[in-house]
């Protein structure tokens, strides 16, 4: 997925002479055709990130649209301040494409997981946030981040992640999709997660549980309305995320349902990391599976709350 959101910045560049590329001592390699072609528009800055996102406000600030990548604690922790102060207050175009989402970097522990970059954000006025599923989705996504208004956080999986989007469903930035509709639950998923609640949802149908997969592929801002929509229609609704349970999809999904006072009570169940540091060293899918966000959990989750 790396790879493809920074090809995308390269022919995004080709063809628009606005758009800057900034990183933070990212290694030799990293967009060298971008940097041998348009090196007046390449900067590969040091490992001070605070500055990239006020270097990178002020090209926006004069018309160009620079995308900054790095590290997605780096970027989130490290750069709250200027997040804020710079980018989100003065509404400027920055896209901060984050490197690490989640539990990416288990193999460095907790310093490196980014496991709260989406709470963080949320609260930020003027912060789109956007978790693509794939590399295909990612490249449907990029095209319409040129001219899309505001700072943008893209949160990056792994890596060759399985391809579960679907060319013929539209990608619309705040706007989600219906992966496939039923009456008996509805599971949220974001990111990656999205393959878990697919998977998860062709389990219960074994079962005879009728599920809608909706994937939030943007975070903020939240699709209210298709939330309200496939909401309304079943009595179960659960979320499942790469993140911790407090402040990320299951929080802001949670808020809404809160809200609606329906007049029968949906059971509701967020699946995700639980709120302290993740222990022990592993793989990505080593520790979403010791922490439950996997497929048999949203089964479970499920099964559980239809007795």
């Amino acid at each position: 997925m790396r790879k493809v959101v920074l090809d995308m910045v390269y022919e995004l560049a080709k063809k628009n002479d606005k758009v800057f590329f900034i990183g933070s001592d990212l290694g030799y390699g990293v967009l060298k055709q971008f940097k041998d072609e348009m090196p007046e528009r390449f900067f590969m800055e040091g490992v001070y990130e605070q500055h990239l996102i006020g270097m990178a406000a002020g090209l926006a600030l004069e018309g160009k649209i620079p995308y900054v990548n790095t590290i997605a604690t780096f970027l989130t922790r490290r750069c709250f301040e200027q997040i804020v102060l710079d980018l989100c207050l003065h509404n400027v175009k920055v896209r901060l494409i984050a490197s690490g989402g989640g539990v990416v970097y288990a193999p460095l522990g907790p310093t490196h997981q980014a496991i709260d970059d989406l709470a963080i954000l949320r609260a930020i006025p003027n912060m789109t946030i956007v978790c693509p599923a794939d590399a295909e989705e990612m490249k449907r996504f990029m095209l319409q981040t040129v001219d899309y208004p505001g700072p943008i956080y893209i949160r990056l999986g792994k890596g060759s992640d399985p391809i579960v989007s679907r060319p013929e469903l539209p990608f619309q930035i705040g706007k989600a999709i219906c992966m496939r509709e039923g009456k008996d639950a509805l599971i949220i998923a974001t990111g990656i997660t999205l393959k878990n609640a697919l998977d998860a949802a062709s389990e219960l149908e074994k079962e005879g549980i009728q599920s809608t997969v909706l994937h939030m592929h943007t975070i903020k801002p939240l699709d209210l309305e298709a939330l309200k929509h496939y909401a309304a229609i079943v009595p179960i609704i659960v979320t499942i995320e790469e993140h911790s349970i407090i402040g990320g999809l299951g929080g802001a999904v949670a808020e809404f349902v809160a809200e609606q006072n329906y007049e029968q009570p949906k059971r509701f169940q967020r699946i995700g990391l639980p709120d302290h540091f993740m222990e022990g060293y592993g793989s990505q899918a080593n520790m979403m599976e010791r922490y439950g966000v996997s497929t048999a959990k949203v089964v479970e989750t499920v099964k559980k709350l239809r007795r």
